[in-house]
């Protein structure tokens, strides 16, 4: 059996955990994950380290093919009465590998940005970040091409990303991260098609991004300190 299904299992379980924990308990939520210790950061949800990590500096990253499932209210068909427009597993194998290429694609130029590269090999300087995006729900995620009736919604659906930061040589974690995003939300009716989903999907990812960029940045200025 692949390892891959119970893994974003038991990443979504973890996930609604710690996010329902900061929604209940003004943003405490859990404090400690498998020996790392979380850290406060304004601009993602939760974030853990390993406060006993020796410092190194990396200047590469292994980035793993991202592993995505949908939210389990998700039904793609909801409201579609013609058969003809319904969306069958093919379908939804698309958004998935249109999704995970344009997470692969956003990592990269915004690594770029800070001077880093993706690599496909283990190295001393190098970090091996495993992700995850589970709980997709995406609102409208039928082709709205023309011929086809238009979807109006007031928000465009939601995500939440599960990063695990480990050194590619020891495989020691170094740390996660979880973050749920939700998509634009109008509060009125507004169109919501493919291209509309793919513009929030991109910008919840590069904010992920931009989060590992820096603490790439953090890290190497620590060791440049030392």
């Amino acid at each position: 059996m692949s390892r891959k299904r119970p893994l974003i299992a038991v990443l979504s379980a973890v996930c609604v955990a710690l996010l329902a924990g900061c929604a209940s308990t003004g943003n405490s939520g859990i404090q400690e994950w498998d020996g790392l210790v979380r850290r406060p950061d304004s601009r993602i949800d939760a974030v853990f380290v390993r406060p006993d990590a020796e410092l190194t500096s990396f200047r590469s990253v292994m980035l793993d093919p991202v592993q995505i499932s949908f939210a389990p209210n998700f039904d793609p068909n909801q409201g579609r009465r013609s058969l003809s427009g319904r969306l069958n597993a093919d379908d939804l194998a698309a958004i998935k590998e249109r999704l995970a290429g344009l997470f692969h694609e956003t990592f990269r130029a915004e690594l770029a940005r800070g001077g880093y590269t993706l690599v496909d090999v283990a190295g001393p300087e190098t970090l091996r970040v495993t992700p995850a995006i589970v709980n997709l729900f995406i609102s409208a995620p039928g082709d709205t091409s023309v011929g086809r009736s238009r979807v109006y919604t007031t928000d465009s659906g939601h995500m939440t990303v599960v990063l695990e930061v480990r050194d590619s040589v020891t495989g020691q974690v170094l740390a996660r991260a979880v973050d749920g995003r939700n998509g634009r939300f109008s509060g009125q009716l507004t169109w919501t098609n493919r291209q509309t989903n793919m513009a929030d999907a991109q910008h919840a990812i590069t904010i992920w991004a931009g989060a590992l960029r820096r603490g790439m940045d953090e890290v190497n200025a620590k060791v440049a300190a030392k």
